[in-house]
């Protein structure tokens, strides 16, 4: 029955990325979607049903909001399976510690987020959301038909019945845990030979690194960047190792919310989830998502404020598809700097894609980065570079002051720090805000 599911979803998945030739169609269509959703979660969900009371449906984009904070404060009884947190934070952090992500609730998956936002969520998933998942995900994902055979290899934090969802005969499976050493794990990817590599970009960059020095030699169809903010500067040498182009996956506990088209654009999986824009910045078409999942019930997501900026495509895809292309997903809104206006002393916003594009275009020495804003007025960097660190610092200083005073704010002060690379099960940040507003 799952695999017949999966199936299901793939054929589904592949013919509705056909059917939408026009923006007002897909919305009609997701309209419909949502109306049927908002009365099945009122019937099933007690905080939904309070949530939205004397609420018409109809109008569901005016409906309050909720983010991670709801959700968690509110876990008990926004969930339809009668799951309590605790019951769900003991067994997912049972299987953290032990490394063994099998454990159930009936046909329930309980997974734990990795917290990046400062705190850790839930996710319950049933057996039939993740038969859909997997077809969804396999129709975006697959460099091939499903018939085909294809050797998956899967980086990840942690493991999950959601991730085993995609075996099945002519799909062989392998996890690969990030808490062991990576040299174990390139062994072994040696030996599975990969068709296809999902990793996250500090994980890849790392294969990558062992690729070019003779110590891998893989040849993988696909390569797919996950749980993190893919760099221009990762994406060009992990191309450069393994000879194909990195496509994405934008997947996060709230959703399986966008993926790599044919021509190598990251569009909005509007055929499972409405997104809405709050700008952050309109004019550089910057803004935070809003997302009404209508493939999921068990935990329900509807209008629930991400916390990530990304920013949309100026043109659409050549592709022809009507969803939504992405140009870049710029991190968390957590992540923003600010720099403090030099008349006024008022904080003013810039973006994580600035602060990148201003190291990269500093110097070509430059092999990794990290930048951390400490304070409004003070910035750590670290740097890896072809030679000395020390000869690049002057142009990396003279670059982020001329970013902080192009907009009118005064220069941090910039300390550099020896760069350490990240290992073990942290998320890497390469633009991160340490202090808060």
């Amino acid at each position: 029955m799952r695999v017949l599911r999966l199936l299901l979803y793939y054929v589904l998945t592949r013919l509705r990325a056909r059917r939408f030739r026009s923006r007002k169609a897909l919305e009609a269509w997701q309209h419909r979607k949502v109306m049927a959703l908002v009365k099945r979660v009122r019937k099933q969900s007690p905080f939904y049903r309070s949530y939205y009371q004397g609420l018409d449906a109809q109008n569901w984009r005016s409906f309050p909001t909720i983010d991670k904070a709801v959700m968690m404060a509110n876990f008990d009884r926004l969930n339809t399976a009668a799951i309590t947190k605790e019951e769900a934070f003991r067994i997912a952090m049972r299987a953290e510690r032990e490394r063994d992500f099998s454990a159930q609730i009936g046909d329930i998956a309980v997974g734990l987020s990795s917290g990046t936002s400062g705190s850790r969520g839930l996710f319950l998933v049933s057996a039939k959301e993740r038969a859909a998942w997997a077809g969804t995900v396999l129709a975006k994902a697959l460099p091939a038909s499903l018939l085909v055979r294809q050797r998956i290899a899967f980086f990840l934090r942690a493991d999950s019945h959601l991730y085993q969802s995609v075996r099945s005969k002519r799909l062989q499976f392998r996890f690969y845990d990030m808490i062991h050493p990576v040299e174990d794990n390139v062994r072994l990817l040696s030996e599975q030979q990969p068709t296809l590599l999902v990793a996250p970009p500090s994980m890849l960059r790392l294969l990558a690194e062992a690729q070019l020095a003779g110590e891998l030699s893989i040849a993988p169809g696909k390569v797919i960047s996950v749980a993190e903010v893919l760099e221009p500067l990762d994406k060009r040498l992990i191309e450069q190792a393994f000879g194909v182009r990195v496509d994405q996956i934008y997947q996060c506990t709230e959703g399986f919310l966008a993926a790599t088209c044919s021509q190598g654009t990251l569009h909005l999986n509007e055929d499972i989830l409405v997104i809405e824009k709050e700008y952050v910045d309109e004019e550089q078409r910057i803004f935070s998502p809003i997302i009404t999942d209508f493939s999921r019930v068990t935990q329900p997501i509807v209008r629930y404020r991400l916390n990530d900026l990304l920013t949309e495509a100026k043109q659409p895809c050549a592709c022809g598809s009507s969803f939504t292309a992405i140009a870049s997903i710029e991190g968390r809104t957590d992540d923003l700097f600010y720099g403090r206006d030099a008349d006024t002393q008022r904080l003013v916003p810039i973006f994580p894609d600035f602060i990148r594009r201003a190291v990269m275009m500093s110097s070509e020495r430059i092999k990794e980065y990290k930048v951390v804003q400490q304070s409004d007025r003070q910035l750590e960097v670290a740097l890896r570079t072809d030679g000395a660190p020390d000869e690049l610092q002057p142009e990396l200083t003279a670059a982020l002051s001329k970013l902080f005073t192009s907009r009118g704010c005064m220069a941090p002060l910039i300390a550099f720090i020896p760069y350490e690379a990240n290992e073990g099960l942290r998320k890497l940040r390469r633009v991160e805000r340490k202090w808060s507003l």
